[in-house]
């Protein structure tokens, strides 16, 4: 038989109609090639990081499956779709050169639904049809079996439609991370469904054809039932699958972000614990500072001036090592700071800061640290990478907003996750990473304020605003 989607029914019984059967034939046959490239852009394009030449993908294939259409020669159904979306897989790997897993997921999955949902509404529509056509009024009355027949191709064009659009649509909805590197076993995982759904599908229509040839009659209804549930549980089974691992890797990911969170909390904890600590260094030395003084009295009373200035850098030395380096106005950021500056000093990184701590505005000093732990962490890791690194922390406050900027030198090209907002991660292996600035927006939309990322002429700038009086506890 020829590539196409239905044999012309009833064509011996209204010869003086053939032309007009042609010709919805072919209408009914473009159409549908139509809707499926407009599918497979609609299934590719939220995928890719070029979303505006995801149309590509679908004219390729309308473009494909139209010359098969029309060659004049017979071609197994299977190959020419196998083909169609073969070239629009090659088309969509050269537009977005990355991720050539999940492409084939993609391919294989578009490729088993759009087969499936075919002989799916297939199996209801022709039904239908054979029902009303081979009634005797319809059988003497050929332009009412060409509006049938119409009517048919309409119905089952538009069904098929629908399914495709709801699996699409649940699939491009549920699956969260598309911009994620697909691995191996992810790929076997999703795409498993759709092929044994097609396997089944080979089976079905084998021991169908067999039985026919053997029997020399079609085959009763229950084949009919039997291929309509299978092909529609099939469908229904790729959908889910995608839809629950999704819904696995997002509660995987939300886990693993508490337990960052209480990382970051055990480090807070560790940094109230050493301010403790310096607090209690610095009351023993009050303590002896009396001592001190006596001891320096006696040596400059017994005229030893040498022992008395060596005696006093030694305190100066003692005292400006509890006091530390950096003074922010909090003794939680002091240690943050001064940490994250010893850090980078071992890291041959330039360190700037002019932060200040907003005493009095309500600002908790824990979510201050939040920010300030992972917008450092994260421009260290980006500074290291230029010939000059250098971070610079400032802060500042215009009436009741209250501004925290950090910047660092950065190399590279920023890329953005459309659905977050957020840059990539560029690290190879992204689980664990890329939560930092979700944190950071978090804290800030806790102040009713939010973030701004800006990147360029090797420069890297997070800035984090908070409202002051729109402080409210969540």
């Amino acid at each position: 038989m020829l590539f196409g989607i239905y044999p012309e029914e009833g064509g011996q019984q209204m010869k003086s109609a053939e032309f007009y059967w042609r010709i919805i034939s072919y209408a009914y046959a473009i159409a549908d090639m139509a809707g499926m490239g407009c599918f497979f852009t609609r299934f590719a394009r939220p995928f890719m990081e070029r979303r505006h030449k995801a149309p590509c993908i679908g004219t390729v294939y309308f473009v494909t499956m139209s010359v098969f259409y029309f060659l004049p020669f017979e071609i197994e159904n299977a190959v020419v779709y196998g083909i169609g979306v073969l070239v629009s897989f090659f088309v969509m790997c050269g537009i977005d050169k990355r991720n050539y897993r999940q492409k084939v997921f993609i391919a294989v999955t578009f490729f088993s639904l759009r087969w499936l949902s075919a002989y799916m509404t297939l199996e209801i529509s022709l039904c239908l049809y054979q029902k009303i056509i081979n009634t005797p009024y319809l059988i003497e009355r050929q332009m009412l079996q060409l509006g049938c027949y119409i009517g048919a191709e309409l119905f089952d064009l538009a069904l098929r439609f629908l399914v495709m659009g709801v699996s699409v649509h649940s699939i491009t909805k549920a699956y969260v991370y598309k911009r994620e590197n697909m691995s191996v076993r992810e790929m076997l995982m999703l795409a498993a469904p759709s092929a044994a759904g097609m396997t089944e599908y080979v089976m079905i229509r084998y021991y169908r054809g067999w039985f026919e040839t053997n029997a020399g009659k079609e085959a009763p209804g229950i084949y009919s039932a039997v291929a309509f549930l299978h092909y529609g549980m099939s469908i229904i089974t790729i959908v889910v699958v995608t839809v629950l691992f999704q819904n696995i890797r997002a509660r995987q990911e939300e886990r693993l972000q508490n337990e960052l969170l209480a990382v970051q909390v055990d480090t807070l904890r560790r940094h109230i614990g050493q301010m403790e600590e310096h607090y209690r260094d610095i009351r023993s030395l009050r303590h002896d500072m009396t001592n001190h003084i006596l001891t320096l009295e006696r040596l400059y009373a017994g005229n030893k001036l040498q022992e008395a200035g060596a005696y006093s850098v030694d305190l100066k030395a003692v005292l400006a090592g509890m006091a530390g380096e950096i003074k922010s106005g909090n003794p939680v950021t002091d240690v943050i700071l001064q940490e994250m500056k010893n850090e980078m000093e071992k890291r041959d990184i330039r360190f700037s800061t002019e932060f200040y701590f907003p005493e009095g505005s309500g600002v908790n000093a824990f979510d201050v640290s939040v920010i300030l732990n992972n917008a450092l962490q994260n421009a260290a890791e980006h500074a290291e990478e230029s010939k000059e690194p250098q971070v610079a922390v400032r802060s500042y406050r215009r009436g009741n907003a209250y501004m925290i900027e950090v910047k660092n030198s950065f190399t590279g090209e920023l890329r953005w996750d459309e659905e977050t907002g957020l840059p990539l991660t560029t690290k190879e292996s992204p689980e664990g990473h890329g939560y930092g600035l979700s944190n950071i927006r978090r804290v800030a939309e806790k102040y009713a304020g939010t973030i701004r990322i800006e990147g360029g002429d090797g420069e890297f700038c997070l800035s984090v605003l908070m409202m002051l009086e729109a402080n409210v506890d969540k």
